[in-house]
């Protein structure tokens, strides 16, 4: 019998002899395209998030995590299966539709049938899982479909694409369509010059609302189990949608022109209320399932984490100031002077907001700049639950240093990024050193970069020249870590062709 399925049925002999009681819950939260800067806890100055900053009060917040990717899709593969993107099955956003239209109408590359994910781990121990939210894995019944990949239910939007829209036409419970727009409101539409009506884009059933009620009917449901909860919420990503009780919470002087459409998405009458309603109403969320598990008597036995899937919402056409989707991170300071945004592999497309909780386990309060990213969650999860840890991992276990506030000095395993889109980008980080290739697939790929991110974390000098050793150093990570990957392929000058 193989050592990994050994193990794993070692771990679900083990966690069907412990009482419920004494086995560690986890909720997983994820934001979408929520930036490093805006959260409270993170420096937020204008938008409220009141139960996310009571919750970093109440556990410890990281100053120094990162998303698996810059873009939706990696970003949760690297979470879902502890491999970062040099390992990674899935490396970019690819819409099934467009590759093989004759099998899918909707949803993203899938994982493999022997892709092995966080929730599998779960499931195999005896606890109850769920996905809640934006999946993005892989379409219904393909080898990507969660429930094939550990989750025992899912609710919300198995495609990207499809959640662009609030008021979606349906969402999925497992493999059933649930109607709920007979007249949905679009995700997408052309620019407008006549007057922008928020009424003209809100629907019937808005979609975030059965997401968290979905979760507080799981969380009780499951009081008396252990359980996994992946809850993948579409806030703040565009379109924006948010309900009018929502805007109507921000000032009116916030807003001296609607937003057009002019950098994609649906036009929005007031743009900066209407983008910090929706993190407003993330925040709220967060509140309802932090009270749900206190009602529940499940606060002292449930690991909760936060973060978001990567950096805030990227610009759009250099003829406005408005991002895509109408966001404006200027006037947000949603990156927190960190360089870049979704999409980039510099600072502000990659540092998230990230915030974990577990009573009598993880000091409260506290605040932990070791370096961290998605690829790490996996085996952490497997040492704060008891779970063994399957081989060939590619994270590093923060479970130490969560549990001690003891900051991590060394990583024995590299962070890296090797993301093909965005004309191609690399990123590896040694230390507090941060090195950095763009445009990999242009004629013209550019040189390494590299900054200290100690004394520079806007990245804006580049100190490439007087550390030749560390680009070495940085070729060398890549060359052992990142395996051939036909689907998603990125050129690295000095790295062999026949290595990716």
């Amino acid at each position: 019998m193989p050592r990994l399925l050994t193990l794993l049925l070692s771990a679900a002999l083990l966690s069907q002899s412990l009482p419920a009681e004494e086995k560690t819950n986890v909720i997983f939260i994820l934001a979408d395209d929520l930036g490093w800067g805006e959260v409270g806890a993170f420096g937020q100055k204008k938008i409220p998030t009141p139960h996310l900053d009571a919750l970093a009060a109440s556990g410890t917040r990281f100053t120094h995590h990162y998303s698996g990717a810059p873009v939706c899709a990696p970003s949760r593969c690297v979470l879902m299966t502890g491999k970062h993107l040099g390992h990674a099955e899935v490396r970019g956003n690819r819409a099934m539709e467009k590759v093989d239209p004759a099998r899918y109408t909707e949803g993203q590359h899938p994982l493999s049938e022997k892709a092995f994910t966080l929730a599998m781990a779960f499931k195999q121990a005896g606890y109850q899982t769920a996905a809640i939210g934006k999946w993005g894995l892989g379409p219904v019944g393909s080898s990507g479909d969660p429930n094939r990949k550990g989750f025992d239910l899912f609710f919300g939007y198995n495609c990207q694409a499809v959640a662009h829209s609030y008021y979606p036409p349906y969402l999925w419970r497992n493999n059933e369509k649930i109607i709920l727009n007979q007249n949905p409101i679009p995700g997408h539409a052309k620019p407008v010059t006549s007057d922008v009506k928020l009424e003209d884009w809100i629907g019937q059933t808005y979609a975030p609302s059965l997401m968290i009620n979905e979760a507080e009917t799981f969380i009780e449901a499951q009081k008396s189990n252990p359980f996994f909860l992946y809850l993948a919420f579409i806030e703040p990503h565009v379109s924006m949608h948010p309900p009018k009780a929502s805007v109507d919470q921000f000032p009116a002087d916030w807003d001296t022109e609607p937003y057009r459409g002019q950098s994609g998405y649906i036009p929005h009458p007031r743009p900066h209320a209407g983008y910090a309603a929706m993190i407003s109403d993330l925040d709220s969320y967060v509140g309802r399932v932090i009270a749900k598990l206190e009602q529940q008597g499940l606060t002292d036995r449930t690991l909760v984490i936060f973060s978001s899937d990567n950096g805030t919402t990227h610009p759009g056409p250099a003829t406005t100031h408005f991002h895509i989707g109408g966001a404006d991170p200027a006037f947000f300071n949603s990156t927190a002077g960190l360089r870049g945004y979704k999409g980039s592999v510099y600072e502000g497309g990659l540092r998230v907001p990230t915030i974990a909780k577990l009573p009598g386990k993880i000091p409260a309060n506290t605040v932990n700049h070791s370096p961290g990213y998605f690829a790490d969650w996996f085996p952490t999860l497997c040492d704060a639950t008891g779970l063994p840890k399957p081989e060939n991992l590619d994270g590093e276990s923060l479970w130490p240093t969560l549990t001690t506030g003891t900051p991590l000095k060394d990583r024995s395993q590299p962070m890296l990024w090797v993301f093909p889109e965005y004309k191609g980008q690399v990123a590896v980080r040694i230390g507090p050193m941060k090195l950095v290739r763009q445009n990999l697939k242009t004629k013209t790929p550019g040189p390494w970069e590299v900054y200290n991110l100690d004394t520079d974390p806007a990245e804006a000098t580049d100190i490439a020249s007087t550390h030749p050793d560390l680009i070495k150093q940085a070729e060398a990570i890549l060359l052992r870590e990142v395996a051939p990957n036909p689907t998603f392929p990125l050129p690295i000058p000095n790295i062999p062709q026949s290595q990716l």
